[in-house]
């Protein structure tokens, strides 16, 4: 008697992943479908010989999208949408392999990614304000100052709204900021300095002016990265007197009834508006 006996292969085991724990560390200015796990990293294995379907999720809430699988059957994981280190740093991908098409033995793999900042906007100038609550723009005004003709101040120049100051919104990486005057220092008037930015003066100017100087901020380590503020400095005339009122006490009277904005006349003489003037000696003509 011949008894033939056939074994069927029974689904009782699950897929295996080669690593069920990957950490990644990618660049902020990684571009698009560039390969963040590759596909042996991360294909699973089922000693029943069953085909692998697989599905990618995210557990960190507002990082979904970024980071996709090349297809169900296909788990290599790539970047899917351009990385901006201020709006997340870091998130956890869940990688789940079955071995059916529907939800029968299932396997997970846990990747870890870390953002890692790049160098990828110029100095800012400060104080400045983000466009729309963009923290990826913003925008200065320009300093301004002035000096008094005939007078070369050996201290730094006071300016509005502060000092020239930039820094490096990279903030992970605050590359050391270098200034220079780069346009409107008509007879080299002004210096900057490198490492501080204070704005002085070398020379005397003795004529009433007006100087639109245009100083640059650079990275130290990556002269590409730059920006220009604007700086106005006048040259005015010395005031060397406060102004004074030509009477220490004014009287005026008005009368019941009157709408608003009527004219106050003068105490006793109600034909004469009354007239508070001050003066400055500094400018006796004016």
């Amino acid at each position: 008697l011949q008894i033939i006996v056939t074994v069927l292969n029974e689904n009782d085991n699950s897929p295996v992943f080669p690593q069920p724990n990957i950490t990644r560390q990618v660049p902020e200015d990684t571009e698009v479908d560039t390969v963040i796990v590759a596909r042996e990293e991360v294909t699973a294995t089922d000693a029943d010989l069953d085909t692998i379907y697989y599905e990618l999720t995210t557990t960190v809430q507002n990082t979904d999208g970024y980071f996709a699988i090349r297809g169900v059957n296909n788990p290599e994981i790539y970047l899917k949408t351009a990385l901006d280190y201020d709006k997340f740093n870091s998130t956890t991908l869940l990688l789940y392999a079955r071995d059916r098409p529907v939800t029968t033995n299932t396997t997970t793999a846990t990747i870890t990614i870390t953002i890692k900042q790049s160098d990828t906007r110029a100095p800012w100038f400060l104080p400045c304000t983000q466009l729309h609550n963009d923290t990826s723009v913003c925008i200065s005004s320009p300093y301004s100052g002035r000096v008094n003709i005939s007078e070369m101040p050996t201290d730094p120049l006071l300016l509005e709204p502060g000092p020239i100051y930039a820094v490096d919104p990279d903030y992970t990486i605050s590359d050391r900021i270098v200034y220079r005057i780069v346009g409107g220092n008509t007879n080299e008037v002004f210096s900057v300095d490198a490492d501080t930015g204070n704005l002085t003066m070398n020379k005397i100017v003795t004529s009433p002016d007006s100087f639109l100087l245009q100083v640059m901020a650079t990275q130290v380590s990556n002269v590409r990265k730059y920006s220009i503020a604007t700086v106005v400095i006048k040259v005015i005339n010395k005031s060397n007197f406060p102004p004074y009122f030509e009477k220490g006490v004014y009287h005026g009277e008005v009368f019941v009834g009157l709408p608003q904005r009527s004219f106050v006349y003068q105490a006793g003489d109600p034909s004469t508006p009354l007239v508070i003037t001050a003066m400055d000696q500094d400018f006796p003509d004016v």
